[in-house]
């Protein structure tokens, strides 16, 4: 069964997991965590990410964020490749160090906001790492000791958090009321199956009730999350079928900087061949759904290299009104 398309837009909610492949640690020195943590001091800001809540764990991590300009993919392709050929690198091993692709589940601020800051935060309790509130708050790798005053996180947006919570103190109290309540599986995604309690409740509804692992909200947010991905989905099929494919993009882009046959492939470096290299990944990646490794093993790039270009393409498209159509 092929995977389902990414689901995002800037100012998204999102929450995100990362697990490690097979269940085995992405974390094993403090020194881990702190590159991690510094990487995501650089990224967040530069790409306007707002984290509201983060809990790094042995062999996972979760975030809640809202997208800024740039989309989490990119974001998230640029904190984990980097992390992951530092971790390898470090600890001298070779291979993938993440499970798959991480999991992203876009959540209805005004229902779920809270129970996911006090969920995320209160995943070192549930993975038997501190078993007090004491403890709770003194560890240093989740955003609960930022909120409750006890360490720094610049990157993480607390002020926004306790718009909703309060002061530490009340913030303090919920995360006390819910420390007991283990697993919550109703706060991992499924859109409106999950927040009626269930197939067993949704089977019971005289109406249509729509689900999508990948959103976690009610009807009505459901499908309008669903819609709008739709709307940017039939764009991408409708530029494929008047027959745009990576050949006329090439094409439209060695026009547009007067390339030679062969120069766009080359592994020049000249600034004319580096623009329109990004330009051409910004267009296969947006316009025709082109997967980054797909590219990667195009021009002989790191999937890195190929995030890095597509973000230089998008920028660079935008400046001079480059179009791929004129649709």
């Amino acid at each position: 069964m092929p995977r389902k398309f990414r689901l995002d837009a800037a100012g998204v909610l999102h929450h995100v997991i990362i697990r490690g492949i097979e269940r085995r640690p992405i974390f094993v020195t403090v020194a881990d965590r702190r590159d991690f943590f510094e990487r995501c001091g650089k990224l967040f800001p530069e790409s306007k990410t707002r984290c509201y809540a983060w809990a790094f764990l042995p062999n996972h991590v979760h975030f809640l964020f809202r997208t800024g300009e740039v989309p989490l993919s990119t974001v998230m392709a640029r904190l984990l490749s980097g992390y992951a050929s530092r971790f390898n690198r470090m600890h001298s091993r070779s291979g993938h160090l993440f499970q798959n692709r991480y999991k992203s589940i876009i959540c209805q601020e005004d229902s779920y906001f809270e129970e996911l800051v006090r969920y995320i935060h209160l995943n070192p309790v549930r993975a038997h790492i501190v078993s007090h509130i004491e403890g709770l708050n003194a560890y240093r790798w989740s955003g609960h000791a930022v909120l409750v005053g006890r360490r720094p996180c610049e990157w993480q947006d607390t002020a926004y958090t306790l718009s909703f919570l309060g002061n530490p103190d009340s913030y303090l109290e919920f995360v006390k009321k819910g420390f007991d309540r283990g697993q919550r599986t109703d706060l991992i995604g499924g859109g409106v199956v999950r927040s009626h309690g269930g197939w067993s409740e949704v089977k019971r509804s005289p109406s249509l009730v729509k689900g999508d692992e990948r959103i976690l909200g009610d009807t009505s947010f459901v499908m309008g999350i669903l819609a709008d991905a739709q709307q940017r989905l039939d764009r991408r099929t409708r530029v494929k079928q008047s027959g745009i494919n990576l050949g006329t993009v090439e094409q439209r882009v060695a026009a547009l900087f007067s390339l030679a046959p062969g120069e766009l492939h080359s592994q020049s470096r000249a600034r004319r061949i580096a623009q329109a290299r990004s330009l051409f990944c910004f267009w296969a990646v947006r316009e025709l759904g082109i997967s980054q490794k797909e590219l990667a093993d195009r021009f002989s790039f790191t999937e890195a290299a190929i995030t890095y270009a597509v973000r230089r393409g998008e920028k660079f498209a935008r400046e001079n009104g480059y179009r791929l159509s004129e649709e």
